[in-house]
């Protein structure tokens, strides 16, 4: 008896450890080859999973400490509940908020400031779909905090960018090559957009509008998949409903009316400009007082509360994401000189959070901007023509979605998130045409979009496309032929090249090297290693230019044959 229950033991025991073995094995082999197309699917879906739930936890987490900050019940009316309290706390709130922000952002960041979509796009492009993690945690902490405590800005920013970091994290643990850390990349986000407004079709396609910028076929099915997963997750925990509801009736009367959303379309692009120059402005000013006053960076955010607070105290419908006005407006249910007020007065106010170093992102106010002017122009339009003209609201709605597509450089996938977000279909053609127009000429006033712009802003250049930053990702020494090498330049006629003032130090990119065969005409370029004051430079090599173009063309095919997969 004793024999047979050994023997048993035994081979329970064999049986675990070649499951173990077995799952080692597994492990080892998707490390080292990649998934395979099932593993990588079943990867696309617990992304989404886990990007669904983080951006779940992000939104309750802002509710719950919302709630404690200013006692709300229902945080859908919070500005209206925040101009019942005492002037003391709508001021003091934001400061303190501010103040935990910058002390947050000084200890886990290098430069201060939240990660944001941009930094997902600019990981997208230049770093094979990864970005920061700890400072994406972080930055992620600092929104939540600044959201909760009256910031005047969105969630949405920082629940893509803490999708990111979760793709980020699977990706450098099972060695994802670039193409799949792209696509891993775009899983993570569609999940994020799709928990946010419970909007499958637009969280796919943001993902690969905005994040990916390419609609590749290899990339669609998995995006697709984690999309779909943080939806189910949205409606699960928070209901199948949509965000606003436009009122019944106002008929659009499409051959009459199409000229006015034309019109309207402009005119929300160039407020949308005005959005965008405006938090760029105001961060050039926020820097500028910063260093003539020798201010620390962690009490930038603070300053910016304080001007928060005390622009709250006589308008408190600037606090937080803004969703009570936006549906306010889409409703209806605001005066005229309402809605100029509130429109003037939440540029201000992003401009101030933004400025400030103080977290969140920017959709959910060009959705406020966009349907305050959007209504502006609507009760403009009905007065002077009444009987030709459907309802304000309807302009409301067209205005919302052509602000937005304008700032983020994202017509399809933010006409969806509109129609999406009110459940109402049947205005879709003054949207797009809306839509169509505001980003056509928003897209030439500034770098495409407001993350492309701010990309730039900081000499990243992706808004020209791959043939504009694909040299600033190879080195001059990973391409360079070194002294002795087979194939390598004369030495004298390096030094001779050198004495002249033209060389190009090892550290620099091709970005940097390509302009010296334009102005100099050498077949040619001696690279150096710059030592100190009066220190003679040390020869590594040379850059031949023909090497730099076989690596840009590469590089460039590289790109092509992903965008075409």
């Amino acid at each position: 008896m004793s024999t047979e229950k050994g023997t048993e033991k035994s081979a329970v025991t064999r049986i675990a450890q070649e499951m173990r073995d077995g799952t080692l094995q597994a492990w080892r082999v998707l490390r080292s080859h990649g998934p395979s197309q099932v593993q990588f699917w079943f990867i696309a879906l617990a992304i989404g999973i886990a990007s669904g739930y983080a951006a779940l936890g992000f939104r309750n987490g802002i509710s719950a400490l919302q709630s404690w900050l200013y006692g709300a019940e229902d945080l859908h009316m919070l500005h209206s509940f925040a101009g019942t309290l005492q002037w003391y706390w709508v001021l003091v709130i934001p400061i303190a908020g501010g103040l935990v922000v910058g002390l947050i952002l000084n200890r886990f960041t290098d430069d201060g400031a939240v990660r944001s979509v941009a930094d997902v796009i600019e990981g997208a492009a230049l770093h094979e779909g990864r970005v920061e993690q700890k400072e994406g945690l972080a930055s992620a902490l600092a929104s939540m905090i600044t959201l909760a405590s009256g910031g005047s800005s969105g969630r949405e920013g920082p629940v893509v960018h803490l999708a990111s970091v979760i793709s980020s994290w699977v990706s450098t643990r099972i060695n994802a090559n670039g193409i799949t850390g792209r696509d891993l990349l775009g899983c993570a986000v569609a999940a994020a957009v799709s928990v946010s407004f419970n909007a499958p079709i637009a969280g796919a396609l943001f993902a690969l509008e905005v994040v990916l910028r390419h609609f590749a076929v290899h990339a669609f099915a998995p995006i697709v998949i984690s999309s779909v997963a943080g939806t189910v997750i949205s409606r699960v925990h928070l209901g199948d409903v949509t965000e606003f509801t436009l009122p019944v009736g106002g008929a659009l009367a499409f051959y009459v009316e199409l000229p006015a959303f034309l019109i309207l379309g402009a005119v929300c692009g160039l407020v949308a400009v005005l959005l965008m120059k405006s938090v760029f402005w105001a961060d050039d000013l926020g820097s500028y007082f910063q260093s003539k006053t020798k201010m620390p960076g962690w009490l930038r955010p603070a300053v910016a509360g304080a001007m928060l607070g005390t622009l709250a105290i006589g308008f408190p419908h600037i606090i937080g994401v803004g969703y009570e006005t936006t549906s306010r407006a889409l409703t209806g249910d605001l005066l005229l000189y309402q809605v100029m007020v509130f429109a003037v007065l939440k540029v201000m106010a992003v401009s101030i959070t933004m400025a400030g170093r103080m977290g969140g992102g920017i959709f959910s106010p060009s959705l406020m901007v966009g349907a305050l002017t959007g209504l502006a122009f609507g009760m403009i339009a009905t007065a002077i023509f009444p009987n030709v003209s459907g309802s304000e609201t309807i302009y409301a709605l067209a205005g919302m979605g052509a602000v937005a597509a304008a700032v983020l450089g994202a017509p399809i996938s933010t006409t969806l998130i509109v129609f999406e977000l009110t459940g109402d279909w049947q205005t879709g053609l003054a949207v797009m045409v809306a839509v169509s127009l505001s980003t056509a000429l928003a897209s030439r006033m500034v770098d495409r979009s407001f993350f492309l712009t701010l990309l730039e802003r900081r000499n990243i250049h992706l808004a020209a496309g791959p043939q504009a930053y694909l040299l600033s990702m190879s080195s001059v020494a990973s391409v360079m032929r070194t002294k002795g090498a087979e194939g390598a330049a004369d030495e004298d006629a390096c030094w001779e090249l050198i004495g002249q003032g033209t060389y190009i130090d090892g550290n620099a990119t091709l970005e940097q090297a390509m302009p010296l065969f334009d102005t100099t005409a050498n077949t040619f370029i001696p690279v150096v290693t710059l030592g100190g004051e009066g220190d003679a430079p040390e020869l590594w090599g040379a850059l031949f230019q023909v090497d730099a173009l076989r690596t840009y063309n590469r590089a460039l095919a590289a790109v092509t044959a992903e965008e075409h997969s």
